[in-house]
């Protein structure tokens, strides 16, 4: 297998790189190296690699700011991923693993939503990656594979946890929107189940993956300060308080329940996800080894 791995210093992207399997021939590249936008760039990388398959983690995720940078969203999470499905497609035999997420959902289910819903997002970046999604596997047909997942946080980069962290260290008390469900789901459970995706170049199409369990983002805010003081990185009796969205209004709408029913995947791939407060405890375990 010969992996090229795009928005390679985000968080998924990081972890796909490390948890490259040894059989794997892996070309990793971030935004500086390959601007996913220009074609020109695009088949230029592919034609001097010639990867198999092709996981797409580059993204625009500054969901307040899109709103304001349409275009700019638009450019990186549609006719980015337009771009590689269509370059994949010239060079034949290649797979593209596109990663999305729950934002293209309105959160009005009363059920955890499966891959067949109908996607119907609220907000600039729901949209654009919804294009982006539809893109891939108009073009690549058989050979695209969309992968949607919610609430990613790792021990790099910009996140909810890391948010949590610096307030937790500058303030005793904090407000957090408790009526938004979803899960908080680790950037190396993503990459995990990702791998597991391109080890099975017969899958296609439109799966699910998340860590198991529910939470609201007062919640995730909750376990971040139990577990955060537990591993000595807060200081303990950290008061949370939940609040409503109108009490924190943003320039995006949010989803207030963009669950995402994952049975279609562990189905398929055999995998069992974890509970997202057991991966919470790992993620913190490395930022205090680290």
């Amino acid at each position: 297998m010969r992996a090229l791995i795009t928005g390679a210093a985000g968080q998924v992207g990081v972890e796909l790189v490390r948890l490259a399997p040894d059989s794997a021939i892996v070309c990793a590249v971030d935004h500086h190296a390959l601007d996913v936008t220009d074609v020109d760039a695009v088949r230029s990388v592919v034609d001097a690699f010639r990867p198999t398959v092709i996981f797409n983690a580059a993204a625009y995720t500054a969901v307040d700011k899109a709103e304001s940078e349409r275009d700019l969203a638009l450019r990186v999470n549609s006719a980015g991923p337009r771009r590689l499905a269509e370059v994949a497609g010239i060079l034949g035999n290649c797979r593209v693993i596109q990663l999305s997420t729950d934002y293209v959902f309105d959160g009005q289910s009363p059920r955890a939503y499966v891959p067949s819903d109908e996607p119907r997002p609220v907000n600039v970046y729901g949209a654009t990656k919804l294009e982006g999604e539809r893109a891939v596997l108009q073009i690549l047909g058989s050979g695209g594979l969309v992968v949607r997942t919610a609430w990613v946080y790792s021990a790099q980069g910009r996140n909810f946890l890391h948010t949590m962290l610096h307030k937790m260290r500058e303030r005793a008390t904090l407000r957090v929107v408790a009526d938004q469900v979803g899960t908080p789901t680790s950037a190396s459970s993503v990459a995990a189940a990702v791998w597991a995706f391109a080890q099975r170049p017969h899958l296609s199409g439109i799966y699910h993956w998340t860590d198991a369990g529910v939470a609201s983002w007062y919640d995730f805010a909750v376990a971040i300060a139990e577990e955060g003081a537990a591993a000595g990185l807060v200081p303990a009796n950290i008061e949370v308080h939940p609040i409503g969205t109108e009490e924190y209004p943003t320039r995006a709408r949010r989803p207030s329940c963009s669950l995402l029913d994952t049975r279609q995947t562990v189905a398929k791939l055999g995998l069992s996800p974890q509970h997202w407060r057991e991966r919470l405890r790992q993620v913190l375990s490395e930022l205090r080894d680290g």
